[in-house]
């Protein structure tokens, strides 16, 4: 249903202009010989890909979803995804980031950030099998013993293997400390693992041989709460000597979800019954080493929307160009018709407007992070990749929250412009927006990403990691504050900055009083920051397209419009968020619970 063609020019545009990639990596030593002809190809062939493979399978997975046998306790993906699995491992997509020890083609980070922006447009639930492979990938590399590396990593690497986290139990979610799986060591080394998970992604399927799961449990001394962790490395087949599967191991799927959205991903209620696992990292560290995973899940679901909002928008556009009903309040716009197209209605325009802007601003965003990643992960100077990785930390829970929060308005919008064929199943909005909907819930709720950002990420340093990105910001209003062209970007960028430093030592204050302030004000706060963030990012592409404006080519003018809609319509949300954090935990926390 509909259609999706990946936005390469845009990709470019932030790659190239934007963020000037190629000198980044001339830096990287891993990266010197990466040129801008390199990049576009692999896009290039990234949207070949997920355009003529992916799309087709996102509206017929959406509509058959994944089959459970109970008697084998395994599940059939929808028709095509195995199929489109294989290629997508003989076109070596799987290894595009990964490194060359494994097998991997060593590219960076940020390359592979736009793969799986186009990967998401194209059929979010089918991308959440490899995606989750590349997160167990991430966590073994940095904290798996040699054994779990030379016989996983190959194998995820090259996805012959998929990965899972499994963490959530049914009385547990976010909170963690509570878990009740049990590991009890075995003579031999290995661990016997005994629970139950629920809500596990892509926890069962039949689109590679072996799935390798990750999962958190309790040794027999284990402290209570959080830092009674550890984690295992728990295979669906046990591997043999040579590398290929052994028997079955005890975890099991005893049911798939039923869910709202994201129909052609199995969520999967997995129980361990005595499964043979591998100690990953240290004991009782285990929730050190599932944040590596965590962290990239919680990008990955950033991108996730991003990738839908792109979608919902394209679709939207379309239709509004084609659907016609009744006049331009200004006056006719097609004579010839019987009624002019949707596009010319104000409002119309708005909703159109909301979803482009946002995808844009999520863009620059993640491809920003990624680029930070590629520093933290390969730069030579100690100090730069410190630097890289306390911006990475800030705003990661600002891409999973603040993307995600904007794609569940984006996605609404563009359905909203189809009006009542938005709500009908064949043309294929209302599934963007069902799927739109987990993207804030998993990977920590958008309310959880608040309380990390706010209270983990900026008060517990004191501001430091804020104020490092804030001089950045300053630096550039400085830069660009006498340029007339530039004042309309820069000016309410200036007064958020100030506004930010202003209303967190506020909400610092008050918290030495009551941490339920820092409960209270965590969520309009990260939409604050978030839009502090986009603030920032448009303004310095406003100035590239400023500058380019008259070169012809009208894409500088559509970013600039574009950058102009977000001030004037989307920024202004700040004046009311930022009166929301500043009202205190009393409105909240007064009433009594048996008054509710």
């Amino acid at each position: 249903m509909g259609q999706y063609v990946a936005p390469l020019r845009d990709m470019q545009f932030v790659l190239h202009e934007f963020l000037n990639v190629t000198e980044e990596f001339k830096n990287l030593p891993a990266y010197q010989e990466i040129d801008a002809d390199i990049i576009n190809q692999v896009l290039e062939e990234g949207a070949k890909f997920t355009q003529e493979v992916l799309f087709p399978l996102n509206h017929s997975g959406d509509r058959e979803g994944c089959h459970y046998d109970a008697a084998t306790k395994t599940v059939t993906t929808p028709k095509g995804f195995k199929e489109a699995y294989k290629q997508y491992v003989e076109g070596g997509w799987a290894a595009l980031a990964c490194d060359p020890e494994y097998g991997g083609q060593g590219l960076p980070v940020s390359l592979n950030n736009s793969f799986y922006e186009m990967l998401n447009s194209s059929n979010q639930a089918w991308t959440m099998y490899p995606g989750l492979s590349h997160g167990a990938y991430e966590c073994l590399k940095e904290h798996g013993t040699d054994d779990q590396k030379k016989f996983y990593l190959p194998k995820l690497v090259s996805g012959e293997w998929t990965g899972t986290m499994c963490l959530t139990e049914a009385h547990c979610g976010t909170d963690l400390g509570l878990l009740r799986t049990k590991a009890e060591p075995q003579a031999d080394g290995t661990y016997s693992i005994t629970g139950s998970k629920i809500f596990i992604s892509a926890g069962e399927h039949d689109m590679s041989e072996n799935i390798v799961h990750l999962v958190l449990a309790r040794l027999p001394d284990a402290p209570e709460g959080s830092k009674g962790i550890s984690l295992f490395l728990v295979p669906k087949f046990l591997p043999n000597a040579d590398g290929s599967v052994g028997a079955r191991n005890g975890i099991t799927c005893g049911a798939i979800e039923e869910k709202m959205g994201i129909h052609g991903n199995s969520t999967c209620q997995m129980n361990l019954d005595g499964a043979i696992g591998t100690l990953i990292g240290q004991p009782h560290k285990g929730l050190n080493a599932m944040f590596v995973f965590m962290n990239a899940a919680r990008l990955g679901v950033g991108m996730q929307s991003l990738g839908l909002t792109e979608v919902a928008y394209q679709n939207a556009l379309v239709y509004a160009k084609d659907r016609i009903q009744m006049r331009s309040l200004s006056g006719p716009k097609a004579p010839d018709k019987p009624a002019d197209p949707i596009i010319v209605h104000p409002d119309v325009r708005r909703m159109l407007l909301t979803a482009k802007a946002y995808a844009e601003g999520a863009r620059a965003l993640t491809s920003y992070v990624a680029l930070q990643i590629d520093r933290e992960l390969n730069h030579p100077d100690e100090e730069v990749r410190k630097e890289a990785a306390g911006e990475v930390a800030l705003l990661t829970p600002i891409v999973k929250a603040f993307i995600t929060d904007n794609g569940w308005i984006a996605t609404s919008e563009a359905m909203q412009v189809y009006g009542g064929h938005g709500y009908i199943s064949e043309w294929g909005m209302e599934q963007y927006v069902r799927d739109a909907r987990i993207n804030m819930i998993y990977e920590g709720t958008n309310t959880v990403q608040s309380l990390d950002l706010l209270g983990r990420k900026i008060l517990m340093d004191n501001g430091a990691k804020l104020r490092a990105f804030g001089e950045k910001v300053k630096a550039f209003v400085e830069e660009n504050g006498l340029d007339e062209q530039m004042a309309e970007f820069v000016s309410p960028l200036g007064e958020l900055g100030e506004k930010v430093g202003k209303l967190t030592m506020e909400i610092g204050m008050k918290a030495f009083q009551s941490q339920d302030e820092v409960g209270a004000a965590a969520v309009p706060y990260l939409r604050v920051v978030g839009h502090m963030v986009f603030s920032y990012f448009f303004a310095q592409m406003a100035k590239i397209a400023l500058a380019k404006k008259d070169s012809g080519d009208k894409f500088y003018e559509s970013k600039l419009a574009t950058a102009r809609f977000y001030f004037a319509r989307l920024y202004p949300e700040t004046a009311m968020l930022i009166r929301q954090a500043r009202s205190g935990s009393s409105n909240l926390m007064a009433m009594d619970a048996d008054l509710f």
